[in-house]
């Protein structure tokens, strides 16, 4: 809750700064394995203005990284991106999406298994929806197998605990392992 607050206050600040309008941030929620790879990726792109680890897509409230390991709470490892559409769009994060992790396995990306490391777009508008099957399409055509990601309406996303947020940042390291730019 205080997170959310205080992202509020970030993004108005900087669109008061910048001279953008208000309420020009949008938001986006993916799923794509371990969350510290996939936001040092996002992270890096232009137009990404804020990134949250945390988990959605289940059941239980205000989950910890222990319960969505070891209960079956629904939850996937997930990233929110707040990010300025003017820079870059959603078509263009969804692009990125499927490029830096492997879309077709069920459940498990490289040594990470279980339903928590699914592949999952989380759509919270129409127009996302419409935006995240039409990039997936394109997608599949690199790709020789299914994907098997799921588009799903986004839920409560609850943020991670404070040692995961900006992890590889933290570590003074960068993503590797299963989380890289696909061609």
């Amino acid at each position: 809750m205080k997170r959310t607050f205080l992202l509020t206050i970030v993004v108005s600040f900087l669109a008061a700064v910048t001279g953008a309008k208000e309420g020009a941030m949008e938001k986006a929620v993916f799923a794509g394995g371990c969350f510290w790879g996939v936001e040092a990726i996002f992270q890096e792109l232009d137009g990404v203005v804020d990134t949250t680890v945390g988990y959605t897509g289940g059941r239980t409230e205000n989950p910890t990284y222990k319960d969505i390991c070891y209960k079956d709470t629904g939850h996937a490892e997930a990233i929110e991106i707040v990010y300025e559409p003017d820079k870059i769009s959603y078509e263009e994060l969804l692009t990125y999406f499927w490029r830096l992790h492997d879309p077709t396995t069920l459940n498990r990306q490289g040594p990470d298994r279980g339903s928590q490391y699914r592949s999952a777009v989380f759509y919270y508008s129409p127009e996302q929806k419409t935006a995240a099957e039409k990039v997936k399409v394109e997608a599949q055509k690199k790709w020789s197998k299914p994907i098997v990601t799921e588009i799903t309406a986004g839920k409560v996303f609850y943020p991670a605990e404070v040692y995961h947020q900006d992890y590889f940042k933290k570590q003074g390291g960068h993503h590797t392992g299963c989380h890289y730019l696909r061609d």
